[in-house]
């Protein structure tokens, strides 16, 4: 269990900071599109969705203690701003006339990358299960290696002393 002198309020942190103001300005964009433009109205869903996984994954990711879910979650925030980056075109095609709006998110986008790159960084890659996907373990551990944590001895008795 974590120190009190440890707590890390995760709405401080940059990457979250940064996130927000992306979910702030994504559904703000939203809001210009008219409702009546079924299209549109789907790709906003999408908007959405997408800046709003690079905050909830980062909560996600800080509460995780294994370094291959945090991998899990990053991966799922890079894809995420990928494809906010390509929402761009797609409000473009569909004739959204204030899709030059857009370029500031990719804009703010560039710089959660930069933070992303920092935040990744501190990320324990002692502390893990291995990957038997092969995705998320650190560097030098391969999907096949034995994982320690086979090791520990499990009985049900001792972990669920009640009918299951």
């Amino acid at each position: 269990m974590k120190e009190e002198d440890d707590f890390v309020d995760i709405e401080e942190l940059p990457i979250f900071k940064k996130g927000q103001e992306i979910v702030d300005l994504v559904v703000y964009i939203g809001e210009l599109i008219p409702e009546d433009d079924e299209s549109l109205q789907f790709i906003k869903g999408y908007m959405i969705s997408d800046a709003s996984l690079l905050t909830i994954k980062v909560i996600g990711a800080h509460h995780a203690p294994f370094y291959d879910i945090k991998m899990e979650a990053a991966c799922l925030i890079r894809k995420a701003a990928r494809d906010l980056e390509i929402h761009y075109n797609a409000l473009k095609m569909f004739e959204f006339e204030d899709y030059e709006y857009f370029n500031i998110v990719i804009e703010l986008i560039e710089e959660y990358r930069l933070l992303f790159i920092d935040w990744i960084a501190d990320f324990d890659p002692d502390d893990y299960h291995v990957d038997r996907w092969g995705l998320f373990n650190p560097p030098g551990v391969s999907p096949f290696d034995h994982d320690p944590d086979d090791d520990i001895p499990f009985d049900p008795e001792d972990e669920f002393p009640f009918d299951l």
